[in-house]
């Protein structure tokens, strides 16, 4: 009789929730930029948006190309990126733009968060 062989379970892919625009919404320029980024830097399909602490204002944002979700993420579609929020993130994200200006002065990618309560000149930290 032949001998029987077990196969390891199929690994279960990370467990993700689809969120919608009203967490965070890229506008189009933002979106765009994105894209060609993906494109250029080959660092992965999603983009990933966190709030550490840290900053002239306690808490900082922060962007980088994410090669997959990781358990527990909320999965955002908007402007034809995929943007990956942690549940952490999300509290203090819900209702944030991303948007992106070619500005040679203060250009970039600009956060608009309607939770905080005071952010600094450059954008990239605020308070809640």
């Amino acid at each position: 009789m032949p001998e029987s062989t077990t196969l390891a379970p199929p690994v279960a892919p990370p467990a993700i929730r689809e969120g919608g625009e009203g967490l965070v919404r890229l506008t189009e320029a933002a979106g765009s930029k994105a894209r060609t980024l993906f494109a250029r830097e080959k660092q992965g399909d999603f983009l990933r948006i966190a709030i550490t602490g840290g900053g002239c204002n306690g808490l900082s944002y922060k962007l980088k190309f994410a090669p997959e979700p990781k358990r527990g993420d909320i999965l955002v579609r908007s402007s034809g990126v995929a943007v990956l929020v942690d549940a952490r993130t999300a509290l203090y994200l819900k209702g944030t733009v991303l948007d992106y200006s070619t500005q040679l002065i203060a250009g970039g990618f600009k956060f608009t968060n309607p939770n905080a309560k005071a952010s600094c000149s450059c954008g990239e930290s605020f308070s809640v």
